[in-house]
């Protein structure tokens, strides 16, 4: 249990002696140091049940817990003070204690045992098949992930999908294409196929235009298709398999893994055999209206416009292959599920009107599907990659991040090893492409790391619902809240521990009684919040937060660092350990990120 929680569950069982009521009250970590670890308004809200002093009955309260054996062993001091905070600080003792729990626990540190009764679907990524995959599906890609990873950490049984988008009438579009202006055996033979597949969807656009009846002839391609024709379902299948060349390149890059249909995820076309039940369901609860020939579900006092569900044609629509998407889930891994989509903000009505139409249905109760929201990219600088119509490919995004962090390494003398520059191999084109050399012949992909580090980082340092504008000069920026000064941080602390030869993680008992520094005691207090930390983004769906105290974290060890003598001082064992102790947590905080924490830089 963490030290929050133990706070939380003295409190309301003390409470207990002031009333039987339930009270709702808080435990916060206070920005000010001064103020203690951990405060609480608990006396400020009893006191208005109480019609008592909110700073006397604090102080009541606060006597109380100098007294509890339960708070006295890991806490020093209780204070109560105007208008009615109680203040806690940890003790010296604890907080050794804690930093020799880190080092026993290593990767461990800050997770919690899986919970069967905690279990969620989290959906993200989610391309389209036959199309691009961008830059705008980098945010559900990277912020999905977190989550997932933060989720795991907290106990839950996570189950990680990718709702690929593989299913619809544009497949109409690009079987017509192809059959019309396409090469199937130069599409094999192409490096990205994808790309040749947009092309072709492009094309149809712009013949479209002059001939609208191909939209028609499109929609009786995509009922074949349906329809199970052969051809249609051949070439519907190849174009999942180019797909699948580019998107395991990017999720091998990103280190993305999912964990449903053997890690494919399940498409909306595996439930095209699962509709039909949904289509009945909302017939048989009445749900299903006509209106011009197309079938909606209409909602009471019209709260929400009318979802679509049906096309006049009869043709199934993303509202059809969801629901049905849904109703698998909850059959498959239970009906208290919890259903998360990473999905952009333009998306919000459409699962506002999701979700209450499965609250009709009585699939499920309020609050068991979420929404996670993100915003949109915005480039400073459109010559930063490759475009592509319209689009910016994520391929080009993730190769200039490679590119650009091997030119930081080679002005900044960024990367080190041993005290020694690292000696490089020419910049090659391709994701993955780049290596560098590093002392003892190991071989690390340096440049890649770093970038994709940067450009994670970049992202989850804010709150997902924010719009991005995406600046390399920010991004890859050493000095600042950047995903290299965190990786930097990290290595910086494994540099000094190598230097050591068979330095022991454990903290002896003689150390503790050496008289600390403030900025040691400052390190210690920040380290045993990690679990903390954890606890509440993964609660909040919040990445953030994790990387708002990484950052934290790594100013306050750099300062530390700058100031203090680690090897040959009088406290290095402890310093040693110390060190030790700020590496592994932001190792463990940046893997929660998918951000790779780099041992040599």
């Amino acid at each position: 249990m963490d030290i929050k929680n133990k706070i939380n569950l003295t409190l309301t069982k003390l409470l207990k002696e002031f009333t039987e009521g339930e009270i709702c009250f808080s435990v916060e970590e206070p920005e000010n140091e001064n103020y203690g670890d951990y405060s609480s308004n608990v006396a400020l809200v009893t006191a208005k049940i109480l019609k008592k002093s909110s700073f006397e009955l604090a102080q009541e309260i606060a006597e109380k817990l100098r007294s509890s054996s339960s708070m006295t062993e890991f806490v020093d001091k209780v204070e109560a003070v105007k208008p009615g905070f109680i203040n806690f600080w940890l003790s010296e003792k604890y907080l050794f204690s804690q930093l020799e729990k880190i080092l026993d626990e290593r990767e461990k540190f800050g997770s919690k045992k899986e919970d069967l009764n905690k279990k969620i679907v989290v959906e993200y990524s989610s391309p389209n098949i036959a199309k691009p995959f961008t830059v705008g599906h980098l945010r559900s890609t990277i912020i999905g992930d977190a989550i997932a990873n933060l989720l795991e950490a907290n106990g839950w049984k996570v189950f990680r999908d990718n709702h690929l988008g593989d299913w619809g009438t544009q497949f109409g579009k690009q079987i017509y294409a192809i059959k019309t202006w396409g090469k199937e055996d130069e599409i094999e033979k192409s490096k990205n196929p994808v790309k040749e597949l947009v092309s072709l969807y492009i094309k149809f656009h712009e013949e479209a235009e002059k001939n609208p009846e191909l939209d028609g002839k499109a929609r009786e391609r995509f009922k074949k298709l349906e329809n199970g024709d052969p051809e249609a379902r051949r070439l519907w299948q190849k174009c999942v398999d180019w797909s699948w060349k580019e998107f395991e390149k990017i999720y091998q890059a990103l280190g993305i893994k999912f964990t449903e249909n053997n890690g494919l995820g399940y498409g909306e076309s595996f439930f095209e055999d699962k509709i039909k039940p949904v289509i009945e369901e909302l017939k048989v609860k009445k749900l299903l209206k006509e209106s011009e020939d197309a079938k909606l579900v209409f909602f009471p006092s019209d709260k929400l416009p009318p979802l679509m569900i049906l096309k006049k044609d009869g043709a199934t629509l993303y509202s059809t292959r969801d629901l049905a998407t849904d109703k698998f889930r909850l059959e498959k891994y239970g009906k208290d599920i919890l259903i998360l989509n990473e999905v952009g903000n333009e998306q919000s009505l459409y699962f506002k009107q999701l979700f209450e139409i499965e609250k009709m249905l009585a699939w499920i109760k309020e609050g068991q599907r979420i929404h996670k929201k993100h915003g949109l990219y915005r480039f400073k600088d459109q010559k930063m990659s490759t475009r592509k119509g319209n689009t910016i490919w994520l391929e080009d995004v993730l190769e200039e991040a490679e590119r650009r962090a091997f030119e930081l390494q080679k002005h900044q003398s960024m990367f080190e090893t041993d005290g020694k520059c690292v000696v490089t191999k020419s910049f090659k084109k391709g994701i993955g492409a780049q290596r560098h050399v590093l002392g003892g012949g190991q071989r690390f992909n340096v440049a890649q790391e770093v970038g994709i580090g940067a450009i994670k980082w970049n992202d989850l340092k804010r709150t997902s619902e924010q719009d991005i504008v995406f600046d390399w000069d920010e991004i890859l920026n050493m000095q600042g809240d950047s995903g290299p000064y965190l990786q930097y941080a990290y290595a910086r602390t494994q540099s000094v521990l190598n230097k050591i030869k068979n330095q022991k993680s454990k903290i002896k008992n003689t150390n503790r009684n050496l008289k600390l520094e403030k900025e040691e005691i400052v390190l210690l207090r920040a380290l045993i919040k990690f679990p903390d930390v954890v606890d509440d983004a993964g609660e909040k769906f919040a990445p953030n937060i994790l990387c708002n105290y990484l950052f934290d974290l790594a100013q306050k060890f750099n300062l530390f660092y700058q100031k203090y003598k680690i090897i040959g001082s009088k406290n290095e064992d402890f310093r040693l350990n110390l060190t030790a102790g700020v590496g592994q947590v932001i190792k463990n905080g940046l893997n929660l990120l998918g951000i790779q924490a780099q041992e040599k830089m």
